[in-house]
């Protein structure tokens, strides 16, 4: 007897489906045939004890399981579900009449228990677009699931549930729904930026780069605050909106890093891998079609912090200059090629030299050529990428007890007032650019750029006399401008103006002169 359920395969973003058909004919063995891995084919044995486990007996006949398309290579335990239903119902002893209206995944105990899978987010939205009845999936893939608010999500905890719930059963208490619940707020651990003493600049750069989604590179010694300004981004950052939240959740599914169980991530990603990562675990990578998001998709919708970043590899660095004018990463093989979504913002940290400490009295110990060579890792094209450049000197004892006694020039304000301006600004950039698919200043490209950022005859001007005198670049040319159109927003002025070219222009410092000689 032939029977076809339904699994399905994560391809990049999206997943297809897969079907497992079982025959049950005159014969011995079991055989399993459709490119599986070996997660898939140690599937047989795990299946057959669980069935075994629950009272159902294995036929003595030959037991042929396909898994079709079969030129698509199957990878994961994710399929031990619909094998066993397979099995149960090509043999008759239980008839399953809605066999075939659910897609089913899930991974087996031996005890007949069903454990997580990730991946459930795009296997919910298979679901959906294959005109199927609903999805079955263990009980915490389900509740990621459910957030699609579309079709039947059913959490099962046990394969007799799965067999319940196919043999027509109701089953309205499997039945999940979404939670709906987002994070929102500054996560524990994230810096406030009023406990951030001094640095007054480079938390004005901060936050111009939070309300545009504008790369940044901090240059300072050791002890100055980087770290502290990358983190306290976190706490500025508006949440995501519905459309953002489920790519992001998505990229977290497929990457076995859901965790969805209070509903779809609200809280933008914070990615912040060592400076001793491969490149495969910064662009994403692994054997096969089994390829996995890096950290560049991720942190899609979020940012990336690259702490001591001329000290990464200068090939991983690199790498990163596809994803950051894309937004968006393609990772090939000799048979595939998947493609990720990887809109971040790149936060790049570093020392100024070697030792770290040029420009703090006169303990740095280099010379100007190992100064020059050693942000010289960073190369031209990358720092042409880089939207906001900013100094972050350390402040000495004596001005930081002052700063700590008369609390500065004034209260420092708080991440929920700084948050405050950054959530009007974006609120401005997703109304300008609802129709373009796009929702921040950083995403424009140059048409978008020349519709969105006339410039009049004064900031004509004055840009182009900054161009010649810093020797910029067509690209840093743009990249002002958008910086430019940021600070018009955050100050809720429709049209650019020579003042804020002016500020956009001195985040720059790095093309204007090598200054660390």
């Amino acid at each position: 007897m032939l029977i076809q359920v339904y699994g399905a395969k994560c391809v990049g973003v999206d997943a297809v489906k897969v079907s497992v058909e079982v025959n049950i004919d005159s014969g011995v063995g079991i055989h399993l045939v459709g490119l599986a891995d070996v997660a898939v084919k140690e599937s047989l044995l795990r299946t057959t004890t669980a069935l075994q486990a629950l009272g159902y007996s294995i036929p003595g006949k030959r037991i042929v399981i396909n898994l079709a398309p079969a030129d698509l290579h199957k990878n994961g335990s994710g399929y031990d579900l619909p094998i066993a239903i397979g099995i149960i119902a090509a043999s008759g002893q239980r008839d399953m009449p809605q066999a075939g209206n659910f897609l089913m995944m899930g991974e087996l105990g031996l005890d007949g228990s069903v454990r997580d899978i990730p991946g459930a987010l795009p296997f919910a939205e298979l679901a959906v677009l294959a005109g199927l009845e609903g999805i079955i999936l263990p009980q915490e893939s389900a509740i990621e699931a459910a957030e699609l608010q579309q079709g039947q999500v059913y959490g099962v905890r046990t394969l007799d549930d799965v067999v319940r719930i196919l043999s027509g059963d109701l089953c309205d208490d499997l039945l999940v729904s979404g939670v709906s619940a987002k994070v929102h707020g500054r996560s524990l651990g994230v810096p406030d930026f009023s406990d951030i003493i001094g640095q007054e600049g480079a938390k004005r750069g901060v936050e111009i780069a939070a309300a545009g989604g504008h790369n940044v590179i901090m240059i300072g010694p050791p002890g100055s605050g980087k770290s502290s300004l990358a983190k306290a981004m976190g706490g500025i950052l508006p949440p995501m909106t519905r459309e953002e939240s489920l790519m992001t959740s998505k990229i977290f599914s497929i990457a076995g890093k859901g965790n969805l169980r209070c509903g779809l991530m609200g809280a933008r990603p914070f990615r912040a891998p060592h400076y001793s990562a491969s490149q495969a675990a910064i662009i994403g990578g692994g054997a096969g079609d089994n390829i996995i998001p890096g950290e560049v998709s991720l942190a899609h919708n979020g940012v990336l912090f690259l702490d001591e970043a001329a000290q990464m590899p200068r090939s991983i660095i690199e790498a990163l200059r596809g994803p950051m004018e894309d937004r968006k990463v393609t990772i090939s093989r000799l048979k595939t090629k998947v493609e990720y979504p990887s809109s971040f913002m790149l936060v790049l940290a570093s020392n100024p030299c070697p030792c770290g400490y040029w420009g703090v009295g006169e303990r740095c110990t280099c010379t100007p050529t190992q100064r020059l060579n050693y942000l010289a890792r960073l190369s031209g094209p990358i720092m042409d990428r880089i939207d906001i450049q900013l100094l972050v000197p350390c402040l000495s004892a004596l001005e930081l007890s002052r700063l700590k006694k008369t609390g500065g020039a004034g209260p420092r304000e708080t991440s929920s007032t700084v948050a405050a301006r950054v959530a009007a600004a974006r609120a401005i950039q997703q109304s300008r650019f609802k129709s373009e698919g796009i929702y921040t200043n950083a995403e424009m490209d140059n048409k978008l750029i020349e519709r969105f950022c006339p410039l009049d005859q004064n900031c004509s001007e004055l840009l182009t006399s900054l161009m010649e005198k810093l020797n910029l670049s067509l690209r840093a040319y743009f990249r002002i401008i958008k910086v430019a159109r940021t600070i018009a927003d955050l100050q809720n002025v429709p049209d650019i103006l020579p003042e804020h070219i002016s500020e956009a222009a001195a985040f720059r410092f790095l093309d204007r002169v090598p200054y660390i000689r």
